[in-house]
């Protein structure tokens, strides 16, 4: 006899509970995404490999840095200036900029040696795999990030950097969001806690983040649009800091831009 469809209902209810109190919000999800999207992870991989492949013959042996700043666009040129512009004028010096045009072309960019530009043979539409074209072109001792609508305070890799020397593999600062009008929303500062995470907004955004290279440093494939929840930089987070010191640093030295019309959440 088959089971009223209340009765059904209420038991996928409280199979969903469990599940969520055994694993948490965000990583149920993730793993939704894997099992729905995660078919095109092997071509969008090897896309990528290619892509590497091209732009590294293109540019050459890149100069090894203490910092690799990786920066990922998509038909902001004049946004991209200012973020250009924001990484150019840290106050540690020792860094290289990769921007990485995820297939629209890109604007005239200041003429510094430490900034490089590459453009994707097409648009891939994935976030994760143009950041990983820009860390796998470049060598340095630590990665960091910037989005092309967003700007880092002079003293952003200063204050990153000091807190990575205190033994940290992992730090993000204090975000200060803005509206496009450029007053000020709020401020992001949460000290990290890897157990929130699995329930609560995330509050790590990668454009705080300057971490320690590593082979396993490497974002998401997985082709996420407006609706895809947790976003790269979530599952970018909670994966690295399994096996990562993570500190928070509470000044607020990252400028980020509230968009609704955000690169990787509006692809057209």
């Amino acid at each position: 006899m088959t089971a009223p469809l209340k009765d059904r209902n209420g038991a996928s209810a409280a199979v969903r509970r469990a599940l969520r109190d055994a694993f948490g919000l965000w990583p149920m999800h993730e793993a939704k995404n894997k099992l729905t999207l995660g078919r095109r992870v092997p071509e969008l991989r090897r896309f990528e490999d290619d892509e590497v492949a091209r732009l590294r013959a293109q540019l050459g042996e890149r100069p090894e840095t203490l910092v690799a700043i990786v920066m990922p666009t998509y038909k902001r040129p004049e946004l991209l200036v200012d973020a250009v512009e924001s990484a150019l004028a840290q106050t540690v010096v020792d860094h290289q900029i990769i921007v990485v045009d995820d297939g629209a072309g890109l604007p005239a960019l200041p003429d510094d040696p430490r900034l490089a530009a590459v453009s994707l043979s097409r648009n891939s539409a994935v976030l994760g795999l143009v950041r990983n074209v820009g860390i796998r072109l470049t060598r340095s001792k630590y990665l960091a990030f910037l989005d092309d609508d967003n700007t880092w305070h002079p003293d952003h890799l200063r204050h990153t950097l000091a807190a990575l020397g205190g033994g940290a593999d992992l730090v993000y600062s204090a975000v200060e969001r803005r509206r496009a009008d450029g007053t000020v929303l709020d401020v992001l500062s949460e000290p990290f806690d890897r157990k929130t995470m699995v329930d609560d907004s995330p509050y790590v955004d990668s454009n705080s983040i300057v971490l320690r290279r590593a082979d396993d440093v490497l974002f998401s494939r997985i082709p996420r649009v407006k609706a895809t929840l947790p976003k790269e930089d979530w599952e970018f987070v909670y994966r690295m800091s399994r096996t990562r010191v993570v500190q928070h640093v509470p000044e607020a030295t990252v400028r980020y831009l509230v968009n609704e019309a955000s690169y990787y959440t509006s692809w057209k």
